[in-house]
């Protein structure tokens, strides 16, 4: 697992999005997908050369149809161009691979690439007709718009959201034997969060040079410690998927093996993952508070995974901390129903924000606080769980948010 740390100076935040990375444009255009026409609803990332390509997707047992053909597509490691569209999830579609590979040709032809070069991914509302016309229409649009630029990689990330009410993207910069190396990312996710293996869509470029392996390696290896450790309302979704492009644009000795060069990527690609994670928890449908669960003192590392998702999935819990109520049974309660092995007769729970912290649990009983001092905590906008299970050594985190009356309207109503 790598440990988490914001102030390791090697890490760079840049402006630039999926656009940070040399060698990558982006788009974001309005296809008619969308009855809104003054929102983006077909997104495009493009590298100037092949790229090494990974990705991982949601274990539902029911899947959106891109999701297929971007696994054929990426079955050799490599792509060049990633389309997405928002407003309709090309699920349960009697055509839906019909018209994702159609969508594969149409751009291969725009951009004088393979069509199996294609990643394709969807978002929207589920088991809804989707025809070909948008995507003929869009298409031509969103390659003409394409941009090296900020600008570019926010209308990309901003075509790709569905109930998010910002668009999430950010990029970074560190050094590989020398060369500046950058990453960037675009992801959306706000409802229907549970992931079973990333988040709702997550795009990650990069001008690193990297084995596909050991790209693949990566981030499946991530995905444990960062996005698959969110929680906002227990649904794992059809379409959840995540994927990395890296071109090698960098001019980097391409990484080969997990030597000192792919423990940075990998530090960095965390980085960047938890900074996802935590962006997506706090944009949660109707959510007012972000919440972050740091367990430690596990007996292993899938203990203090589960245990910490358990935490921050509880809706008992979630309910509390809407009302800033320090109700630290329903804590207790989440560990509990946890599956693994593990000891939960010695836990120590702590309540942290800007406001202060506030002890409640020790040795797995009350420990005396003030519950006016742990309202005060409890209203912020971001709460700390620090849970010490004093059972191993092992430590997690895991994102999540409050469960307020909004979630329920904005669900109510979804379709409208």
């Amino acid at each position: 697992m790598i440990a988490e740390d914001y102030m390791q100076p090697e890490f760079t935040y840049i402006d630039g999005g999926v656009c940070a990375p040399q060698g990558f444009s982006a788009s974001g255009v309005h296809c008619g997908i969308r009855k809104n026409r003054s929102k983006a609803d077909l997104a495009l990332i493009v590298s100037r050369t092949r790229c090494a390509t990974a990705a991982v997707y949601t274990t539902n047992k029911v899947q959106g149809a891109p999701l297929a053909v971007t696994r054929a597509h990426i079955a050799d490691g490599y792509s060049q161009a990633v389309l997405c569209n928002s407003g309709n999830a090309n699920t349960c579609n009697p055509n839906g691979e019909t018209l994702a590979r159609a969508c594969c040709d149409l751009l291969g032809d725009a951009l004088h690439i393979p069509a199996n070069d294609v990643v394709i991914a969807s978002t929207g509302v589920i088991g809804q007709p989707l025809p070909l016309e948008p995507f003929a229409r869009g298409i031509p649009a969103a390659v003409a718009a394409l941009a090296a630029t900020p600008a570019a990689a926010l209308a990309a990330a901003e075509a790709v959201m569905t109930t998010d009410t910002y668009a999430k993207t950010q990029a970074l910069e560190f050094t590989l034997d020398g060369k500046p190396c950058r990453l960037g990312i675009i992801t959306k996710g706000s409802g229907m969060i549970h992931p079973n293996m990333a988040t709702m869509l997550t795009f990650i470029t990069s001008d690193v040079a990297i084995a596909p392996t050991l790209l693949q390696r990566a981030l499946s290896e991530e995905v444990k410690d960062s996005l698959n450790q969110i929680s906002i309302d227990g649904d794992t979704s059809t379409n959840d998927m995540a994927v990395i492009l890296a071109n090698g644009a960098a001019g980097n000795a391409e990484i080969r093996d997990d030597g000192a060069a792919y423990q940075t990527f990998r530090a960095a690609l965390h980085r960047l993952c938890a900074w996802a994670a935590r962006e997506i928890a706090r944009d949660g449908e109707g959510a007012t508070k972000l919440l972050h669960c740091r367990v430690r003192g596990a007996r292993s590392p899938e203990v203090a995974r589960s245990v910490a998702k358990s935490i921050i999935a509880s809706d008992l819990f979630k309910a509390a901390m809407f009302g800033a109520d320090a109700n630290w049974g329903r804590v207790l309660c989440a560990v509990g129903y946890t599956t693994g092995d593990f000891s939960a007769n010695n836990i120590a729970l702590t309540l942290q924000s800007a406001a202060g912290a506030v002890k409640v649990c020790e040795h797995s009983a009350y420990h005396p606080f003030s519950e006016d001092e742990a309202a005060k905590v409890l209203a912020e906008k971001e709460i700390e769980i620090l849970l010490d299970m004093h059972d191993g050594e092992a430590q997690a985190q895991a994102w999540g948010c409050d469960l307020t009356y909004d979630y329920v309207k904005i669900n109510g109503d979804y379709r409208s």
